[in-house]
């Protein structure tokens, strides 16, 4: 039974409903969908296929926002945004229902939509999705020649000054870039090779070993055999392109290696299983309460190398300043390579983007003061953005000439398969 209105405490949520208080709270207090999610979640009573209702709504609407807008915005005599909230978000999930969920009948599409919202708008919104249905689901989009970022930006639901950026370092490939980005991706475990071999793990989960990254094996979901895995250390999440990153580093067993932006861990924990747990990892962040989750998950994959600290990664510790074979700087970025995965990344606020290199330059330079002659500097983001990659890097290496370029690469979601990253290996002379 549907809920006639969301603030109704008396009647048990249900996956739409429970969408629908989400999806209001996110526009309203600007929280990353994600944290939405596993909090609703944890706190409601939904099971089972409920689960994967809401959490597609959730995700798949705030990807596709700005499509379901101009499409509501073609029917209804007031824009998107001018609508009450939970009558708009109502018809997003409505609209997303019907050309995304080819499961769910047409008639729950506009049903339970319907019933979402209070009795005075039922009716609103049952006219509207039911007009899109004789329509036959279409609508044009704005025209390609005439407008292209406007095409792009309705068309991959992205926002039009985001299409413009993406433009200046993809190019001509613009929109295989933007398609990708809005493609459901796999999940990628690296296996933890302290208990046990790729193959060991590929049959355990019925997984594929990656062809491009060490050590990866992709899933198509994390179903129970790989998430028991998880609790039992054997593997964990960690993006193809992400491992080939912490890969780049070279860690060897007996080295001392520093991690100056290392939380949540991922990438320190592939370098300690890279180094067969033998030397030191020192893992830094500047905040101190997420050391925990290095700790906790380097304890659960029986890593003891790994020693925690909270620094500021432009205030490098003293007592280690020269002393490191390899150093791993992962800096703060925009995160525009992982919208796939964090599709509420494509509405950030461009103007604070543009201030991040002003950030990432001197956590490079802290990063590069650890490192001993003839050790390696590694600089990685989860960014496509010229502006906060090779800029960055090609201001440093011009303001520090004892360190020489090795390598520097790109990857995209639509040629390499994986998320956006960006690495580079420097070598001090």
């Amino acid at each position: 039974m549907t809920m006639n209105k969301t603030t109704n405490n008396t009647k048990k949520k249900t996956a739409r409903s429970l969408a629908l208080e989400s999806l209001i709270a996110l526009e309203r207090d600007g929280r990353y969908s994600n944290l939405e999610v596993n909090s609703a979640l944890v706190a409601g009573s939904l099971d089972g296929a409920d689960r994967g209702l809401y959490t597609r709504l959730v995700y798949g609407v705030t990807e596709r926002r700005i499509t379901l807008d101009y499409i509501i915005g073609k029917y209804s005599r007031l824009p998107a945004n001018q609508l009450d909230p939970d009558v708009r978000c109502a018809l997003r999930m409505g609209i997303y229902q019907l050309l995304w969920m080819d499961r769910i009948p047409e008639h729950a599409a506009v049903g339970e939509s319907a019933g979402l919202v209070a009795k005075r708008s039922t009716g609103f919104v049952n006219a509207i999705l039911r007009s899109f249905l004789r329509d036959g689901k279409q609508y044009d989009l704005p025209e390609r020649k005439k407008d292209f970022m406007e095409y792009l930006s309705v068309a991959y639901s992205v926002p039009r000054e985001l299409c413009e950026l993406l433009y200046q370092s993809a190019g001509d490939e613009i929109e295989a870039l933007l398609e990708a980005m809005n493609r459901e991706p796999h999940i990628s475990l690296r296996v933890n090779r302290l208990k046990l071999t790729a193959e060991e793990a590929a049959s355990k989960t019925g997984g594929v070993i990656s062809q491009v990254a060490p050590d990866i094996v992709k899933v198509p979901s994390l179903d129970e055999a790989a998430k028991s895995g998880i609790e039992e250390g054997l593997w964990f999440v960690q993006d193809e392109a992400s491992r080939i990153t912490s890969s780049a580093v070279g860690a060897n067993p007996g080295e001392t290696v520093v991690d100056t932006c290392a939380c949540p861990g991922g990438k320190s924990f592939s370098m300690a299983i890279d180094m067969g747990n033998r030397g030191t990892l020192y893992s830094f962040d500047l905040h101190k309460n997420k050391l925990s989750l290095i700790k906790s998950g380097a304890e659960k994959l029986g890593i003891t190398i790994i020693e925690t600290g909270c620094r500021d990664a432009r205030e490098p510790d003293e007592a280690l300043v020269g002393k490191a074979d390899r150093v791993l700087c992962d800096a703060p970025c925009s995160g525009l390579g992982v919208i796939a995965k964090k599709p509420d990344i494509r509405y950030k606020d461009l103007a604070a983007v543009g201030r991040l290199p002003e950030i990432q330059y001197p956590v490079l330079c802290g990063a590069a003061a650890y490192v001993k002659n003839g050790g390696v500097l590694v600089y990685s983001t989860c960014t496509i953005n010229r502006a906060e990659n090779e800029e960055v890097v090609e201001k440093f290496l011009r303001e520090h000439p004892e360190f020489a370029s090795e390598s520097m690469r790109t990857f995209w979601p639509h040629r390499d398969g994986c998320d956006g990253f960006f690495c580079a290996v420097m070598k001090k002379k």
